[in-house]
């Protein structure tokens, strides 16, 4: 075998120079073109020395074709036939109208007066069922006409929440339609492991409004077969009593702790917890109730307010459930 190169056939030599020959000039394609008169002369634009570049529009310049300029509210946006995902569009919040300022009553509290029935429902957590990780309450407060009139925020640290689970200390803090802190409701830590008829052992909530002056106390008083409470006012002095029913854990019926006086004969009011099916028996997502005499003494609105959260935290507060080590 011979190791010659194959090599492409040789082209003739007048092929070759047709295909290197090119156009000295290109074609003349102006030949047709007939100018028009001289038009308007337009004002340079502001911020281009010497009139705009080739191609911009200027606004002050007429023009052939006029831009299209979108009309508001003459034509409704049609869209083509067809499966469109919908919006994700949050829920309007309807808040309470803001009621005047009163004398004698503090500051953010003239809601409670122009009300009988509140109801406080807690957000629910599914973060807390998933990572099993104990997270600060939420609540929003409404009145009968679904608007919102407060929420209220628990402000506790991530390592007491959850050392301490249901037996955490913790601070609520009240909050208007402005953000502004109407309330707060203090629970100091009291130790069980002693006791349980000991003083020490007793639990206890402060409210305090406006925020840092206080109006009463809620104390948890020993009992064998029921919840009871006292409500005191700024001096400690017991103004109403809260009693429970024998078992606060009835499955498919409310729980009612009634507010009575301090003779306990008349009925003053009722704290309520709502049973809401599956979501009471797993979720940590209350439903309360409150009722009160509408000519009730403002405070005393509040304090059997800050009541229905010591009762929630000390018979209705579900921590999430702790793997075991093993």
């Amino acid at each position: 075998m011979s190791g010659a190169v194959p090599t492409a056939p040789e082209q003739p030599a007048d092929e070759v120079e047709n295909h290197t020959k090119l156009p000295v000039d290109p074609p003349d394609y102006n030949s047709h073109f007939v100018p028009g008169p001289p038009g308007a002369a337009v004002p340079p634009s502001v911020g281009y020395p010497g009139g705009l570049p080739m191609g911009y529009y200027s606004p002050q310049q007429q023009s052939t074709f006029p831009l299209c300029q979108p009309t508001a509210g003459t034509h409704p946006i049609q869209y083509q036939p067809g499966k469109y995902p919908a919006p994700v569009q949050s829920a309007p919040i309807t808040w309470m109208p803001a009621p005047t300022l009163m004398p004698d009553c503090p500051p953010g509290l003239e809601y409670l007066t122009q009300l009988d029935n509140i109801h406080v429902l807690q957000h629910f957590e599914p973060l807390e069922m998933m990572i099993r990780f104990e997270t600060n309450n939420k609540y929003d407060i409404k009145n009968n006409l679904d608007q919102m009139v407060y929420t209220v925020t628990e402000d506790t640290d991530d390592f007491t929440r959850n050392a301490y689970r249901t037996l955490r200390p913790f601070v609520l803090r009240v909050t208007d339609y402005m953000g502004r802190e109407i309330m707060t409701m203090q629970r100091p830590f009291r130790c069980t492991c002693c006791c349980f008829c000991c003083p020490s052992t007793r639990q206890e909530l402060e409210v305090q409004c406006p925020p840092g002056v206080t109006i009463g106390f809620v104390l948890d008083h020993w009992n064998l077969c029921r919840a009871v409470y006292s409500i005191q006012n700024a001096k400690k002095e017991n103004m109403m009593h809260v009693r429970g029913p024998c078992s606060t854990y009835g499955c498919g019926s409310d729980s009612v702790f009634e507010v009575t006086s301090l003779d306990r004969v008349s009925n003053i009011g009722s704290i309520i917890r709502k049973w809401n099916g599956l979501m009471s028996g797993m979720g940590d997502a209350d439903h309360f109730d409150i009722r009160f005499p509408l000519d009730l003494d403002v405070k005393m609105k509040a304090m059997i307010f800050g009541a229905c959260f010591l009762i929630d935290f000390m018979y209705f507060e579900r921590s999430p459930v702790q793997r075991s080590s093993r």
